[in-house]
């Protein structure tokens, strides 16, 4: 049988364009040569494509050294219409259909907006050709925290108290955000609405923070969300699938070191900045509790494919809540979404060969679909 021609695309316009590179890193060193293509497409900070070659020293260097990507590689582009070849080749002063480099599949690894939102899901929908994890509406509202707990609080899934605050809103009436606080009881977090790696967030204990929390979270997005905090235990759930998603064993997280909250310091600068039980030690009772409440998240927001549930729970974990739901998970080598799998009995190798099958069989049954509809004239 002849390979698999997968685009793994890569780095972004987002702010977690680094963590992006890092999860590429762990994917492409996984995948079986024996059974895949790898064709690496990696987007600049400033969103320009570029097909690289010797991705995975390349991916190494950056992640290393300077944290984004070089430009010093073939420029590509994605041609938004069905066809056999679908990467151009932007070099010279015509575009080129790039031969035999079309793409079986599409591996997006990318976190965050431009990427992580719906926007490039949409480009590969035009595109026609199938791609790793949610569709458009399930990518849009994973991405967007204000929709995602309102579709999973209609749909019975525990959140917690929170409330949108728009800056136009927050212009107009800066007191607005004091009194949802109050109204919550501190301490809140504050953070932005489409944004992911915790950039942005921030716990506030008392009121003369506010003001300061709110616009440093207005600096990434237009919305703002303001929730209650739940003092207790943190935990992370993976899903796995399409129509009938599996969840796997829950993980624990614990900040350490003097770190107030799971910030993007205790996640990623920090070595000692959170420690993880994985698997969790809960009862069954509980962790049935979190493995179904993370399927009914999934199905709630009409995922496919893959995604990390987080959850809050009190100490006693009496009550448990869904806290974000994540449509492209990290694959670094220190996240939860591949290390709950492994432990699940799926090691990273496998669960690349998973998505991959879960995405073209996606691909195959929207295929079948009639798109135009065999109306009879009127009598």
């Amino acid at each position: 049988m002849s390979r698999i021609r997968v685009g793994v695309i890569f780095g972004g316009r987002s702010s977690e364009h680094e963590i992006s590179l890092r999860s590429a890193l762990s994917i492409m060193s996984a995948m079986d040569p024996a059974r895949y293509d790898v064709v690496p497409i990696g987007i600049t900070r400033n969103g320009r494509w570029y097909l690289y070659e010797n991705a995975i020293a390349m991916l190494r260097e950056a992640v290393e050294r300077v944290g984004e990507l070089s430009p010093d590689a073939a420029p590509v582009g994605l041609l938004p219409q069905p066809g056999a070849n679908l990467l151009i080749s932007l070099e010279g002063d015509r575009p080129v259909l790039l031969a035999d480099n079309g793409l079986d599949v599409v591996f997006p690894v990318l976190h965050g907006t431009y990427g992580e939102d719906g926007t490039v899901q949409g480009l590969l929908e035009l595109a026609g050709i199938p791609y790793v994890g949610s569709g458009v509406l399930g990518s849009a509202a994973g991405m967007d925290k204000d929709m995602q707990k309102r579709l999973c609080r209609d749909a019975g899934v525990p959140v917690v108290r929170f409330h949108c605050l728009e800056r136009a809103v927050y212009q107009r009436e800066p007191a607005l955000a004091a009194r949802m606080a109050d109204e919550l009881g501190y301490p809140v977090f504050v953070k932005p609405n489409a944004l992911g790696s915790s950039i942005g967030i921030s716990k506030v204990k008392r009121g003369q923070d506010l003001a300061a929390a709110v616009q440093d979270a207005f600096q990434y997005d237009r919305k703002v969300l303001i929730e209650a905090g739940c003092e207790g235990r943190e935990f992370e759930c993976s899903v796995l699938g399409n129509s009938d998603p599996q969840a796997s064993l829950p993980g624990e997280v614990t900040v350490e070191h003097g770190h107030d909250f799971y910030s993007y310091d205790s996640k990623y600068l920090d070595p000692h900045g959170a420690s993880f039980k994985i698997p969790a030690q809960l009862p069954q009772p509980v962790s049935s509790r979190i493995r179904d409440l993370a399927v009914a998240a999934f199905k709630a927001l009409s995922l496919r494919g893959m995604a990390r549930v987080d959850f809050l729970a009190t100490r006693d974990l009496g009550k448990i809540y869904v806290g974000e739901v994540n449509t492209i998970p990290g694959f670094t080598s220190i996240s939860m979404y591949p290390k709950l799998w492994e432990v699940s009995g799926l090691p990273l190798p496998r669960l690349i060969d998973r998505l991959i099958d879960l995405a073209l069989e996606d691909h195959r049954e929207r295929a079948a679909l009639k798109v135009t509809a065999d109306l009879k004239p009127p009598s």
